[in-house]
């Protein structure tokens, strides 16, 4: 049996996953400097099971324009460097045979520019997102009302409360796009 405060839990929930998800998408998001975060989540195929980079090396930033992963097995070397060619980051991997060194060029305006815009498209995608927990956190609180489980002042009240946590976490978004597309525009 549903009640309001799990309808509000969740949405408040759901809004929370779509900011983090934006922040994950943005992490991956080249700047010009050296950042694990650029590399961590790239899937690799290591011993025909896709892992994440974090979790089978280790990943230093020992320079502002160098990665270097440490494998913790030195026979992923070879699957490591391929992953991170298939995720086109534009950078190239330089295996040594015990480490892989990523070293990390300028940004070129036009670069810049690029990365701007695939920042803004992540962002709407995260106000599309928050919309429709929006939308179906309303069908649900109209639901219950429409049972009988809420009186139409709960759920004016709700249905109020539901568009400010709306408003904020798109605020949140915005904010989040602002800083970004600031850090990437930053020679």
């Amino acid at each position: 049996m549903e009640t309001l405060d799990d309808v509000m839990l969740e949405t408040d929930d759901k809004m929370t996953k779509c900011v983090q998800h934006l922040q994950e998408g943005f992490s991956g998001l080249r700047t010009g400097k050296a950042s694990p975060s650029l590399v961590e989540n790239v899937q690799v195929l290591y011993y025909d099971t896709p892992t994440r980079l974090r979790d089978i090396a280790g990943i230093a930033a020992p320079e502002a324009r160098l990665l270097v992963i440490n494998s913790y097995d030195p026979t992923a070397l070879p699957a490591i460097e391929k992953a991170i060619l298939a995720a086109n980051l534009g950078v190239t991997p330089m295996n040594d045979g015990r480490v892989i060194r990523l070293v990390i060029p300028e940004l070129s305006e036009e670069r810049r520019k690029e990365l701007t815009k695939v920042a803004k498209r992540l962002s709407e995608d995260g106000r599309i997102a928050v919309r429709g927990v929006r939308r179906d956190a309303n069908d649900r609180i109209k639901a219950l009302q429409k049972n009988g489980k809420i009186t139409e002042d709960q759920r004016d009240q709700s249905l109020e409360q539901v568009q400010k946590d709306t408003d904020g976490t798109i605020a949140r978004i915005d904010a989040l796009f602002a800083a970004k597309e600031k850090e990437v525009m930053a020679v």
